[in-house]
């Protein structure tokens, strides 16, 4: 059997699967979620020693100790898994959610209300917790889930699959067994073919650094969500209030640097510069950060140890580190000019006490989120209140910002009539 044989068999089961999945009530679905986090507990010992496994692969392989950190699954984190499982369990179901409803002149009655996309691809690196999380995201929205981790992960993947489709099937008759797969190959060429199969696939979500996402994107034949980086900016207006700032900065760029929400460059208003970048410099020492400055900006940071002149590439670099470009900027509305020009459309924060150029920044940067005296950090969620996350799209079309369970959801529209035809 050639690959594309192999993924047209797994998308097709997929496709099958999905459709069995959309009759499950809300009670089984949070009936086989539970059951699912009860059988990964129990597996603890068993995941363990199939990580080793893959921990010996990730040692051959090279990979980075931070990698490395990723790809370990001990307890605590295996009873995190039951735990993401069990809240997932107690969020209400979107599928079935009335979103329109309406009645036409001739009595014909419109309902339009949510329901599952189909079958969702969710290609990651590493963490084989994803697998877990991708899945049960997945299955409460009533889609089907292919997943594909990383090769260095595969033997967790797998059995992580194994436990949760076996543990729905004992808590729910007739729960399908093709709800949750794994890619069982590591050849790259899968992904390509997998995403070739437009009839079988509705959505792709690839999941980790740009070079992934880029690849994922470019090979697709069916529609991909995804974001390639986060370029996020803190702008310091000349009405902010700097004791404020300096907090909004430091949490922004400090608080977890190696997120896709952390702030990459700071730009400040040129009224505010020579006051304010001295106590940035101060803040950020702390942390030992690196500035990457213009002049200016490098001036009046007081060219601390860590500093360099910025490069026209260092204002679109992700850096996911303790690096922080620096701008001077002469009003609000350059740096609005700066962010459409370089940023990645992630998440930006103005701090102003200015209402109007708060307002005119909100309306006028394209980035799927935009605070008024808030950090970047918050682009997450959890943070939003969501309750589950499968992912942050930069996307215009369809989902933006992060990704819940509502946005795992399609819709269709409901015709209720009593004989109406067309004139």
């Amino acid at each position: 059997m050639t690959l594309l044989e192999q993924m047209t068999v797994l998308a097709r089961q997929a496709r099958d699967a999905s459709r069995e999945l959309a009759l499950l009530s809300s009670a089984q679905k949070s009936q086989a979620l539970l059951a699912m986090a009860q059988a990964i507990e129990g597996a603890s010992a068993e995941l363990v020693a199939a990580n080793t496994l893959d921990l010996a692969v990730g040692h051959q392989l090279g990979l980075s100790a931070a990698m490395m950190d990723r790809l370990a699954l001990d307890p605590k984190r295996i009873a995190a898994m039951a735990a993401g499982l069990r809240e997932v369990a107690a969020l209400p179901d979107p599928v079935g959610r009335v979103l329109d409803e309406r009645t036409r002149p001739n009595g014909l009655r419109l309902r339009k209300i949510s329901t599952p996309i189909g079958v969702v691809v969710i290609i990651y690196e590493s963490r084989p917790n994803v697998t877990a999380e991708a899945a049960s995201l997945c299955f409460k929205t009533g889609n089907a889930t292919i997943l594909r981790g990383g090769k260095e992960a595969l033997n967790s993947n797998q059995l992580i699959a194994r436990i949760l489709i076996a543990a729905a099937q004992a808590a729910v008759p007739g729960f399908p067994a093709h709800a949750i797969q794994v890619v069982p190959t590591a050849d790259r060429e899968a992904i390509p073919a997998l995403l070739s199969l437009t009839q079988y696939v509705d959505l792709c979500m690839p999941r980790g650094g740009e070079g992934l996402i880029r690849a994922v994107t470019e090979c697709s034949k069916v529609p991909v969500i995804k974001h390639y980086k986060g370029v996020c900016h803190v702008v310091v207006d000349r009405a902010a209030d700097l004791a404020m700032a300096e907090e909004i900065l430091f949490n922004a760029k400090c608080q977890r640097p190696s997120t896709c929400n952390a702030a990459e460059t700071l730009l400040v208003d040129r009224s505010v510069a020579a006051e304010f970048l001295p106590r940035v410099a101060a803040r950020l020492a702390t942390k030992d950060v690196e500035f990457h400055a213009d002049p200016e900006a490098l001036a009046a940071l007081g060219s601390p140890a860590r500093a360099r002149l910025a490069t026209e590439a260092d204002w679109s670099t992700e850096y996911n580190d303790y690096v922080l470009n620096v701008r001077v900027v002469p009003d609000a509305a350059a740096a609005i000019e700066h962010i459409n020009r370089y940023g990645s459309g992630h998440s930006e924060a103005i701090v102003t006490r200015d209402a109007d150029t708060a307002a005119r920044f909100q309306a006028a940067v394209d980035s799927a989120a935009v605070y008024w005296n808030a950090s970047t950090r918050f682009t997450d969620g959890g943070e939003f209140g969501m309750g589950a996350e499968i992912g942050i799209s930069t996307d215009k079309i369809g989902a933006r910002g992060p990704m819940g369970l509502e946005e795992l959801c399609s819709y269709k529209w409901l015709g209720f009539g009593t004989g109406q035809v067309r004139a």
